[in-house]
Parts: C-alpha cells; sequence; structure tokens
C-alpha cells in the first residue's frame, strides 16, 4: 500500500518534470487551476460490510491515505474540496436535502479534508442528483479553472431524481468537465445507473478502490501532450500556418486557439491538452475542415489528424484598370454563397477540389478550375481597357459586349445623371445604346459601337 503511494508521487513527479523539459525553449505554458470536489456517500447503507470492516471504515481509511499523498506533492497546481450527503439526517423519515459543502476550495486543505471524512457518520439517504446539481455552486467563479466532480458512493438515486440529466447540465453549462463515479460494492444493475453520470470505477474490493483512486488522480493532474497532424494528398503532415480553434464538445466554450505550426525539427509542434474533455477542431482552411470529436489519452501523446490537402489559386491580370481593381469570387459547386473574395494578382490556398470562381470584371467571366495537392493553378486575364463615356446629356442607356454570331450581352447601365462616366472593360467589341433623359421618342435612341484593346483609353460619344 505505501508502495502505491510513493508511485502516485513518482508518477505525478515525472509528469510535471516532463512538462518542464518539453517547455524548455518557448515560454512555458500557464497551466489552469485544477479543481476537484469529492461528492462522499454517507448515507446509511455504508454501514454494510465490505472486506476488513464497513463500507464507510474502509472508505475513510483509504480516502485518508490517499489525501496524504496529495498533501505531501511540491507545488500543487489543484484545490480540493469535500461535499457529503446522507450525514445530516437519519431514515427514516427520508430527506433529500440531505446534503452539505462540508470543506470549501482552499490551498493545502488535504488534512482538513480527511479530518471531516473521518468524522462522518452514515445516517440518511442517497440524493446523488441533488447533492451534484449543489456542486455546481460550490466552485467559486474563476476565470482559469478546470472544474471536476468525484463522485464516491455505494448506492443509486434515492429521491426519484435524474443524476444523468443534472451532469449533462452541469457540463453542458461549462460548469464541470465530465463527472468520475468509484462505485463502492455496486452490483451489476446499480453500476449502470451511472454510464450517463460519468467515467465510472467499478470498487469491488479495497485493491480496486485504491486503484481507482489513482488513476483518477492521475488524469486529472497529468499532463496530457498532442500533435495535430495537417494531412496533405500522400497522408504526410506537412500542411501548416493554418489557424485552428479547440472548442468543447459538449458546452461550445472556446479552449484554445492558435496557428498550426512545424517546428524545428518539421514535425508538427507539441500541445498541452485536457484529456477529460472531448474536442470540436476546426482548421481554418479554405474552406475549413472540422473535427468533431476529438480525444486524447490521458498520460499519453495523442496525434489528431486532418484532411487538409492544399494547392494554390492565382488570379492574373497584366496590369489593373485606374478606374477599377477587380476581384474573383470563389464558390463551391452547387452553393450560392461566396466561399472566398480574391483579388487579382494574388495567390490563395484552397483545399484540393474543383471550384466555381465569377471573375468581377466588366463582362463578367465564369470559370470552373481544379486545384491539385501542391500545384499552382492560374486564371490570367488581360489587362482591361479603360473607357470615358461623353454625353451631350444625361442618358438611359447601357453598354454591350458583341459575342460570337453577333450576339449583344448586357455589360452594365449607363448612370442616369451623369454625362461623364468612366468604365474597366475587358478587350472586345462593344455597343452602346443611349438615348436623351429628355427626349420623348425612341426615335433619338442612338447606338454607338467601339473596340476595347488591352491597357488602352478610349473615348465613346455620340456623334
Amino acid at each position: 500500500m505505501r508502495r502505491w503511494f510513493l508511485g502516485l508521487a513518482f508518477v505525478l513527479g515525472a509528469a510535471n518534470l516532463a512538462s518542464a523539459q518539453e517547455t524548455a525553449t518557448p515560454p512555458e505554458p500557464k497551466l489552469p487551476l485544477t479543481r476537484i470536489l469529492f461528492v462522499f456517500d454517507a448515507s446509511y447503507s455504508m454501514y454494510g460490510r465490505w472486506e476488513s470492516g464497513t463500507k464507510m471504515e474502509t472508505a475513510q481509511s483509504l480516502m485518508g491515505r490517499f489525501l496524504d499523498s496529495l498533501a505531501v506533492l511540491p507545488n500543487p497546481n489543484f484545490q480540493l474540496a469535500l461535499r457529503a450527503y446522507g450525514h445530516q439526517k437519519p431514515v427514516p423519515p427520508q430527506d433529500c436535502e440531505d446534503t452539505k459543502l462540508e470543506v470549501p476550495f482552499a490551498p493545502n486543505n488535504a488534512g482538513k479534508i480527511k479530518k471531516r471524512i473521518q468524522s462522518l457518520r452514515p445516517m440518511g439517504t442517497t440524493p446523488i442528483a441533488r447533492s451534484l446539481l449543489r456542486s455546481g455552486n460550490d466552485f467559486p467563479a474563476c476565470a482559469d479553472c478546470r472544474n471536476i466532480i468525484v463522485l464516491i458512493t455505494d448506492g443509486i438515486e434515492a429521491c426519484d431524481e435524474d443524476p444523468c440529466a443534472v451532469s449533462a447540465l452541469l457540463q453542458k453549462k461549462g460548469i464541470i468537465l465530465k463527472p468520475f463515479v468509484i462505485g463502492v460494492g455496486l452490483d451489476g444493475s446499480q453500476k449502470k445507473a451511472f454510464d450517463c453520470v460519468g467515467t465510472y470505477f467499478d470498487a469491488a474490493d479495497e485493491r480496486s478502490f485504491r486503484q481507482a483512486l489513482g488513476i483518477v488522480i492521475t488524469q486529472v493532474l497529468d499532463n496530457t501532450t498532442a500533435q495535430i497532424n495537417l494531412l496533405d494528398a500522400r497522408g504526410l503532415p506537412t500542411e501548416t500556418d493554418v489557424p485552428i480553434t479547440l472548442h468543447d464538445r459538449l458546452s461550445g466554450k472556446l479552449i484554445k486557439s492558435f496557428v498550426h505550426t512545424l517546428n524545428y525539427k518539421g514535425n508538427p509542434d507539441t500541445l498541452l491538452l485536457d484529456p477529460l474533455m472531448t474536442y470540436r477542431m476546426t482548421v481554418f482552411t479554405v474552406p475549413p475542415v472540422t473535427v468533431d470529436s476529438v480525444f486524447v489519452a490521458a498520460g499519453k501523446h495523442t496525434p489528431i489528424g486532418a484532411k487538409t490537402p492544399q494547392g494554390n489559386l492565382e488570379v492574373l491580370m497584366n496590369r489593373s484598370s485606374t478606374f477599377n481593381v477587380p476581384k474573383a469570387v470563389v464558390r463551391l459547386p452547387g452553393q450560392s454563397q461566396a466561399l472566398h473574395v480574391q483579388p487579382f494578382n494574388t495567390k490563395q490556398k484552397f483545399l484540393v477540389g474543383t471550384y466555381h470562381v465569377e471573375l468581377l470584371t466588366l463582362p463578367r467571366y465564369y470559370e470552373t478550375v481544379r486545384i491539385e495537392p501542391g500545384k499552382t493553378t492560374t486564371l490570367s486575364l488581360p489587362a482591361a481597357g479603360d473607357v470615358t463615356v461623353q454625353l451631350k446629356t444625361a442618358s438611359a442607356g447601357a453598354l454591350f459586349v458583341e459575342r460570337q454570331g453577333g450576339v449583344w450581352e448586357w455589360v452594365v447601365d449607363l448612370d442616369p445623371v451623369q454625362t461623364r462616366q468612366q468604365f474597366a472593360l475587358q478587350p472586345g467589341s462593344y455597343r452602346m445604346v443611349a438615348r436623351a433623359r429628355q427626349a420623348q421618342s425612341t426615335l433619338y435612341s442612338a447606338t454607338v459601337p467601339f473596340t476595347v484593346s488591352s491597357g488602352a483609353s478610349t473615348l465613346v460619344k455620340i456623334p
């Protein structure tokens, strides 16, 4: 038994040392304060026999030694608290309000919690749901804390309430992480009742109770490393320099935001992640890639993969017009919403795939492009021509481009109140159709043909 507690202290110390070595070069990350609330069953059933004594006597003894081991850990980055239930009112009658925070959170109070547990005497009922609900208020407000409940019980809910619903509510609100449940001598049917409450450990005997305490505290206090592999088309983790967010999948709370980095060895950089949480990861490629459920194994280095093979789209125009700097709108096939708006003469990374591109020139051009892994797909247009329309009086009308076969395609309307207007038009053959606004007959409409050359200036006016 002494060997186990010494081993626990050694494991926790080694984990802290390894963490310090890994973060020797960059600034050491500030770890959140871990707050562990023990919710301890002191109901009448704890008088039941369990190996060398009653369940209460055995649990008190083992919890005492466990708390002693925590009290001697150097520089602890955790605080403890104790809530008990079933210890204030005898049964009968049943009192479902019999739950109380006995020792609030404070530094270095393991000895105080041990002393209070030793003084508990089993008396009453088992209000697990209400104890969990009240536990939500036991954690003082904190901007950067991990709130954890360890429920130790020898029975199931006795007050016709729903511990599963309470646990889910507290987790969804981000008040606590998924609880740990240590069942003391429960039978098979009782064990199933806790599957939805939290991570269950079956303490069938004294040895398994000690092991459960050790596993829980190791998972709670160990730093867990992970690396995010952004995989290219060959399945290699070579993609990088992309923003990433990690949210708590249950509560939606933002946990981390950072730019993916390859270290000096060319490997994805190491992160410290909380193993008690399920994450939703979003990689902000274009378009974004979301991994809905990310799990990390406590005490182990966990690779997290996302398929993000990318290539480049380059949109070129030899010279932008004096009158207009065009852009390109990129969309996914079948979607009307713009995915990205890209200025000409720039290069942008996209996930490998097919895209529809609308070039916001006059006239518009529409292209379908295929982005290949590690390659650049280029759309190149000739420089526009600068066209000045000079009118004698404000006119209604429009500009048209003449396509193959003499088909006219509308390009842009004239401003009905301006006599001098300027446009950046792609090279081609055009027609202007205009009529003075004050003219009362279609006979006053005029059609003026003109040609636009790349990079040249053209004056258009009605003779």
